[in-house]
């Protein structure tokens, strides 16, 4: 197949989209207002600084704020009630107003919910505590969900992900998806495959990221780490700045509209290597995804540069262990191989579970496949496993009903 040529069409539809959907029209985007560099720190005077130490003291890895409700956090994925007062109307609002800038009271004030990101002030112990916030108005109050951010990256093996996920990082350029919902630990998979190739090769590496949630010293290669709401306005504003600064390796945090996407493609399709998330359960679900949001007409196109510059697409969750102190991942892993890329150019996405199935001894495994594992192994129950598959029989088939 010869060279795609970039559609004009293509490039001015995806341009009004995106104006449709801010709902803006010719007016400048509200989202491209930025105040800048605001650094929020919590000290110890402050309410605020309470709360957020009993989440530290249990090495948790969210708190939660509802009104009508006692603070509650969640540690190794289960929900504990904290014995502290019960959120009152207020108390979000007090708690959180000195680090509201005016970036963020507008995001409160036009969408309902705002984000960003806070750190412990004080000790190295304390400061290495940084928090993703994010406000959302509900019930006629404000409640307020706080993650904390990972302060080590762990290697590949230790979190027991696949070793061929190891061999993405070494890639010249393509696309790489890891999908999952919410907390299924993708972050960490991402920064983890960052890690190794920023120990074993000399790239320039940009990550795009709302916010950063791992960060990276320079090893062998040199990063540069831009964080939306802080260094840039929104994703495709800073993507399309990164590409002017010589990349080699590029990571953004989410794909979240058109024109990310679009830029995505290009950018994975011209000699980048460019990994990134999606909202999706499954392999066949991500490249849905992808394909759907562009017009009709231009489908057949984006199934052409997807076939092309796809490398992998990772499909996790994180499932309690068995005896309850801590998860574990079960990983989808699927590698574009010829006929991957043929069936996602015809647009055959169905007959990707049978690559899956038929691409172990390449390192590719299904869902039910990595369930079927840590049964066997003891990491998790029987009860779990058939709780996260989207293919209860074909689980059942290689591990039997749950007991």
């Amino acid at each position: 197949m010869g060279e795609l040529i970039p559609d004009p069409e293509l490039e001015q539809i995806i341009h009004e989209m995106n104006l449709e959907k801010s709902g803006e029209g010719d007016a400048p985007s509200e989202t491209a207002v930025w105040d800048g560099p605001d650094l929020r720190e919590v000290h110890g005077d402050e309410p605020l600084d309470a709360v957020l130490g009993e989440m530290v003291g249990r090495q948790a890895s969210d708190l939660l704020l509802v009104t009508g409700s006692a603070p509650v956090v969640r540690v190794d994925g289960r929900l504990e009630t904290l014995r502290l007062a019960v959120v009152g109307d207020e108390t979000v609002r007090d708690l959180f107003s000195r680090h509201l800038d005016h970036r963020a009271r507008q995001q409160l004030a036009d969408r309902g919910s705002a984000d960003f990101s806070l750190r412990l002030a004080g000790s190295a112990e304390r400061a290495a505590w940084r928090l993703r916030v994010n406000l959302q108005r509900q019930g006629g109050s404000l409640a307020a969900a706080i993650r904390a951010l990972p302060r080590r990256i762990p290697p590949l093996d230790e979190i027991g992900l696949p070793a061929a996920l190891g061999d993405l990082a070494s890639a010249a350029n393509g696309l790489v998806l890891v999908c999952g919902p919410t907390g299924s630990g993708k972050s960490t998979t991402l920064a983890a495959i960052l890690d190794r190739l920023n120990r074993t090769e000399f790239r320039h590496i940009i990550t795009i990221e709302d916010p950063v949630e791992y960060q990276h010293s320079n090893i062998r290669s040199v990063f540069e780490q831009v964080e939306i709401g802080s260094d840039a306005p929104e994703f495709s504003l800073a993507l399309r700045a990164s590409l002017r600064r010589d990349p080699d390796v590029i990571l953004v945090g989410e794909m979240r509209d058109l024109e990310t996407i679009s830029t995505v493609l290009t950018a994975a399709e011209t000699g980048h290597l460019v990994f990134s998330t999606l909202h999706t359960g499954d392999s066949a679900q991500a490249i849905h995804r992808i394909v759907d949001i562009f017009p009709a007409a231009q489908q057949e196109q984006i199934r052409h540069q997807l076939a092309l510059s796809l490398r992998a697409v990772v499909c996790q969750q994180l499932i309690p262990t068995k005896g309850g102190a801590g998860r574990v991942p079960a990983v989808e892993l699927l590698l574009a191989t010829y006929a991957v890329r043929n069936h996602i150019r015809k647009g055959n996405v169905d007959r990707l579970y049978n690559e899956l199935m038929a691409g172990r001894s390449r390192g590719m495994q299904t869902l039910e496949q990595a369930l079927t594992e840590l049964v066997r192994n003891g990491a998790i129950t029987s009860e779990e496993a058939h709780a996260r598959s989207s293919r209860p029989d074909e689980l059942t088939r290689m591990i039997g009903p749950a007991a």
